[in-house]
């Protein structure tokens, strides 16, 4: 692919081909802030790829309003966001990933099809009302809430952009003294006191948007924004043309002061009263949602309403009120605690197990482990470590040069190899000091993928090389018949590597097992859907089967090569982003929002059902009778496998600010009846995996 044109401004003249390990495949749309990209996994997953302008990327306040950016939009994926998958706030053009949902602004559905009909006004109001319960849940005030930042998805509405409209405008006021915004659906609070805007704000806007998805037009009309400023302080709201039912719910979000407005919960419980009278329908037909670009991948543009002027971000100079920046975000307080040493704090739990907590190195983001050779093996930002599992004593640390981890350091010929994908080279380290033993350089944008004692390399032409762990030394290189650039997936125990690639339309799935010590194609199949493999178990491989066009988990698929049969079981509900472990037969199946399930996929039946609350989780792992995954907030969390019922968690670990996003939440790692797991504010803590309930 070609480098594509920069549309927006900025002297650059061509735009990226990747960002990270993502290839940008077309220019959704550009604006002040940089150019939003189709782009795609190495799985097929369509993506909104963000990257900031060049001239900004040079900026160190533009910078750190981008991080604020991402750090809110991770603390805020879930259910009722476009969920971020990927970002790298310190790359030299800063970008950031989440998911591609199909489906218009409501900004734009209202304008091509006018004001909407009750029934999809209670949908649209209840979906909103749950979107910020989750985003106040986990201390963020959007503060730009509006028609252009809801993404109407066949699932229901998406709130998205949760960055900033223009750059150097982080503080309350800019240099000339000019404020941006866009007032028709700001709260009074922002005009009157911005330093003191809350939650509360967002509920206002809420009620804005409602009348605007009513009416076409906001509570608050004019065609001077100082009038609307006005009116929105001091008048009361226009809600002409609300449906009576709705208009006193709607009255009562726009209440002028915050403490009369209605809390999300208290939304939801008024609507649900009516929830016979719901519409289930979706907002837009299916045969129209490919041919509307999600705003995730929009940067703000001048909205026409009907029969007035556009309605835009407006500079106001010389004014004595506030209008704080386009989606600019407020972080609440976090609870837990936050250690301040670097030293293990051990702490003694039943079966004389020692307990205990560490930060091993001074880095931001969670970091990620794994174990072996008798050592919790860890990669954080551009270091490797190892620590002592008893105590949580680190061993010793290593600094990668040229390279950055991605992903927990794995062990392979009896070396540790730190997953360093995004680096120039691979750099393999003696287990018991951390020292180099050897190097080897990497192809350009190429991709690694331990599995037993090799390293599969794989690079953009599609060869593959089989490397050594043990000395560095390519065995063997060449390609995968029926696969054009194969980017592998093993699993523990498992002595195959196993290459996928999906049809364009997502009707099949061509896999390849490939022997690692030699690059012998041991069987090959072609199945149907867009199968992505999870785990293995008993010579069966298993696959979420994935909706092509919604990225939705539809179903669970298991194949066994020896037969060449496959088992399918279509699941009660899809799941969105779906992460799976198997044991024993059974599937655990964990979704965006925190829905849990538990498959027999002996008998097709759901064993149990449990809603976790959780809006974003790691993939979770298992043993003999609990099921552990870490969450977003740091917690870790661990069920009884049999009941399907929480039994222990422990305090989130989220360190404020923290702007360092991973493609996945990193994984607890089991071993020898302990939990080790790690946490956004750095922590490397250990527990005891049979005693949940003294976490």
């Amino acid at each position: 692919m070609s480098p594509q044109r920069n549309t927006g401004p900025g002297p650059e003249s061509e735009l990226p081909e990747y960002a990270g390990h993502y290839r940008l495949e077309s220019c959704l749309g550009s604006g002040g802030m940089g150019v939003v990209h189709l782009a795609r996994s190495t799985s097929g997953m369509k993506l909104a790829v963000k990257v900031v302008h060049a001239d900004f990327a040079k900026d160190p306040e533009f910078r750190g309003r981008f991080r604020q950016e991402v750090a809110a939009a991770r603390r805020v994926s879930g259910a009722f966001t476009a969920p971020v998958v990927d970002a790298d706030p310190e790359a030299e053009r800063p970008w950031m990933a989440t998911l591609y949902i199909p489906g218009p602004t409501l900004s734009d559905h209202v304008k091509r099809n006018g004001p909407m009909p009750p029934a999809q006004l209670r949908r649209l109001m209840a979906g909103l009302a749950e979107a910020l319960r989750d985003i106040h849940r986990v201390g963020v005030v959007h503060r730009d809430l509006k028609p252009s930042n809801v993404l109407l998805a066949e699932d229901g509405p998406k709130v998205i952009d949760f960055g900033i409209s223009r750059p150097k405008d982080s503080e309350l006021r800019t240099e000339t003294g000019k404020l941006i915004g866009t007032p028709p659906f700001m709260a009074p609070e922002q005009f009157r006191r911005p330093r003191e805007v809350g939650s509360a704000a967002d509920i206002f806007a809420l009620g804005s948007v409602m009348v605007h998805a009513a009416t076409g037009r906001g509570p608050f009309d004019s065609d001077s924004p100082y009038v609307v400023a006005y009116q929105v302080v001091h008048d009361d709201p226009d809600l002409t043309g609300v449906p009576e039912d709705l208009a006193p719910l709607v009255l009562r979000c726009l209440a002028k002061e915050p403490e009369d407005r209605p809390t999300p919960d208290e939304l939801m419980r008024e609507l649900r009263s009516a929830a016979a009278s719901y519409d289930t329908q979706a907002f837009i037909p299916p045969q129209r949602a490919n041919d509307v670009p999600s705003p995730e991948a929009r940067v703000e543009e001048p909205r026409r309403r009907h029969g007035k002027r556009p309605l835009r971000s407006v500079v106001l100079a010389g004014v004595a009120i506030v209008l704080v920046i386009g989606a600019a975000v407020t972080a609440l307080s976090v609870g837990g605690p936050t250690p301040a040493s670097d030293a293990a704090t051990p702490r003694t739990t039943a079966h004389g197990f020692h307990a205990w907590e560490a930060k091993p190195t001074s880095g931001g983001g969670a970091a990620q482990c794994s174990y072996g050779a008798g050592k919790l093996l860890c990669t954080q930002s551009r270091q490797v470590f190892a620590l002592d599992p008893s105590d949580g004593s680190r061993l010793w640390r290593h600094t990668l040069t040229g390279v950055e981890g991605d992903g927990p350091p794995v062990l392979s010929g009896g070396l540790v190899q730190p997953s360093t994908s995004k680096g120039r080279h691979l750099e393999a380290l003696v287990p018991s000091s951390g020292r180099t033993r050897w190097q080897r350089n990497m192809p350009a944008h190429g991709a690694v993928r331990a599995s037993g004692g090799m390293l599969l390399i794989t690079g953009t032409d599609g060869t593959v090389t089989g490397v050594n762990g043990a000395s560095g030394k390519a065995e063997w290189t060449g390609r995968i018949p029926g696969q054009s650039t194969p980017y592998f997936t093993s699993f523990a125990g498992d002595t195959l590597a196993y290459a996928t690639s999906t049809s364009d339309d997502g009707s099949s799935t061509h896999v390849t097992a490939v022997d690692p010590d030699t690059g012998d194609v041991r069987w090959d199949a072609h199945l149907d859907g867009s199968l992505e493999p999870f785990d293995t178990e008993d010579g069966s491989v298993y696959f979420l089967s994935i909706d092509p066009v919604y990225g939705q988990t539809k179903a669970l698929v298991i194949y066994a090569p020896v037969s060449e049969s496959t088992r399918t079981m279509v699941l009660p509900v899809r799941r969105e982003l779906a992460r799976a472990t198997v044991h024993a037969g059974v599937v655990y199946l964990l979704a965006i929002g925190g829905s849990l399930d538990a498959l027999d996929m002996g008998t097709r039946k759901r064993l149990w059902h449990l809603e976790t609350s959780v809006s974003r989780g790691s993939t979770p792992v298992v043993d003999s009778g609990h099921l552990y995954f870490s969450a977003a907030d740091g917690r870790l969390l661990a069920f009884d496998t049999e009941k399907g019922r929480l039994v222990g968690q422990t305090p989130p670990r989220l360190r404020t600010n923290s702007d360092r996003v991973m493609a996945a939440l990193p994984e607890p790692v089991l071993a020898d009846g302990h939990v080790y797991a790690t946490a956004p504010d750095g922590t490397v803590f250990a527990v005891d995996g049979r005693d949940p309930s003294r976490w």
